[in-house]
């Protein structure tokens, strides 16, 4: 499923109210998102998940074309952790 769908979706189990406005709504959710994980913040959806911001570490790597080792430098990140009903719920 992809946002597109995800708009589909709800414009299904919503139809009165109009496409436009649920495509602004899922946007301003994943821009609000992101924006509080650029700031370090976590994002806990109760029953779904949590959103959080977690770092790498600087590692060996292999570049695959040359095969010569490279430092792979250490990075922020953002993840997911689902909650326990969305991991019953999968199963």
């Amino acid at each position: 499923m992809n946002k597109q769908d995800l708009i589909n979706e709800i414009a299904e189990n919503l139809p009165s109210v109009p496409k436009s406005k649920i495509a602004s709504a899922v946007t301003t959710i994943f821009a609000i998102i992101s924006e509080a994980l650029s700031q370090g913040d976590r994002v806990t959806l109760s029953g779904f998940g949590t959103f959080y911001v977690g770092e790498r570490q600087k590692k060996k790597g292999t570049n695959p074309r040359t095969k010569e080792p490279i430092i792979i430098p250490a990075s922020v990140v953002p993840k997911f952790r689902p909650a326990a009903e969305l991991k019953k719920a999968v199963k």
